[in-house]
């Protein structure tokens, strides 16, 4: 029996891996037929009315833009495989090179916005679950509603608001001052700006960069601290109905430790999975939180190509959020099969 157990988890996570090939062209299917049906191109796009017809053609034709739909398919599926996400038609930059130079600030956006958002949610969902029905209980419940609800560019407004009035000096905008911006190719290690000062040793500067990061990534983190919180709250109610929790009463163990490493413990196994799937909503909130602050990430960089209908970097910037995301989901599938090994049958 013990060894029918031990090897279901390879099992389990061939199978995962297997589905995500299917899972991903999928993706790149919806991906690469949404933007073709959208209107206008980046041919026309880049050229406007100083283009005429012979030379506009000549351009769709160099960018491959004159073939089937089928064909461009297919030369699109085929880049993917070779990890060619495509790049910019102004400029001819790789969407690699832009991941690479933009990526870090998304990162520790992100990074940091999930810090924030599970030293608020776990806590609190720990409280409104052993409180259940209680004026405590009711007033968790109800931040972790509003701050789902909340518009981010509104909370970020808020924030921007309330350190003004406690502290002008406070950076509100930008991931640096403009002086260590215009310094920065002297940092450029990782394309981490907050590890390249660091690892510079220029405490100024990583004092700097780090107050830039505290907006922004408390911004995002209270908006997905709403969804944890109530995610911790149900599963502490449920895990609280246990009979191991009964037994662990019964042996005169005090009500908080039973909380504290019984039933909040079983509670973290289903809220990782949501929790890893929340790379998702981060990136998407990623965009909104880098146009209000000013963010120099891959976000913005996406909303420029955007206004400039470049859907060839949008579609390859996409694309490469869409597998980030897609293997995000099987290292969590596999976390959670290794925690809890009923996940594997």
């Amino acid at each position: 029996m013990a060894s029918s157990s031990s090897g279901s988890l390879p099992r389990y996570i061939a199978v995962r891996l297997l589905l995500v090939i299917p899972l991903i062209w999928v993706l790149l299917s919806v991906v690469f037929l949404l933007l073709r049906v959208a209107p206008g191109d980046p041919v026309s796009a880049a050229g406007g009315d100083r283009l005429d017809a012979d030379t506009l053609a000549q351009r769709r034709e160099a960018a491959g833009l004159d073939r089937s739909l089928f064909a461009q398919y297919l030369s699109y599926l085929g880049d993917v495989a070779k990890f060619d996400f495509g790049s910019t038609f102004r400029t001819q930059t790789p969407v690699l090179e832009i991941v690479r130079d933009f990526g870090g600030a998304t990162l520790t956006l992100t990074l940091g916005a999930f810090l924030i958002a599970l030293l608020i949610g776990l806590p609190l969902g720990r409280l409104a679950g052993r409180f259940r029905d209680t004026p405590l209980d009711v007033g968790i419940r109800l931040y972790g509603v509003v701050s789902y609800a909340a518009p981010l560019f509104w909370v970020g407004i808020l924030l921007v608001v309330l350190v003004n009035k406690l502290d002008p000096t406070w950076p509100t905008n930008g991931i640096a001052d403009p002086f260590i911006l215009a310094t920065s190719d002297t940092y450029t290690k990782t394309h981490i700006f907050l590890l390249d000062t660091l690892i510079a040793g220029d405490t100024d500067a990583f004092t700097d960069v780090l107050k830039h990061h505290l907006l922004p990534c408390l911004t995002l983190g209270i908006l997905l601290s709403g969804v944890i919180v109530r995610l911790v709250r149900i599963n502490v109610i449920q895990a609280l109905k246990g009979d191991y929790v009964e037994a662990a009463r019964a042996r005169g163990i005090p009500e908080g430790r039973v909380v504290r490493k019984h039933a909040f413990r079983n509670a973290l196994v289903p809220v990782i999975t949501v929790i890893g799937l929340q790379v998702a909503l981060t990136m998407s909130g990623a965009v909104l939180t880098e146009s209000t602050f000013g963010w120099p990430g891959i976000g913005t960089q996406l909303l420029k190509y955007i206004g400039e209908r470049d859907y060839i970097a949008v579609q390859g910037i996409v694309t490469f959020f869409a597998v980030i995301v897609v293997l995000t989901s099987v290292v969590v599938d596999v976390v959670n099969a290794v925690v809890d090994p009923r996940v594997r049958y």
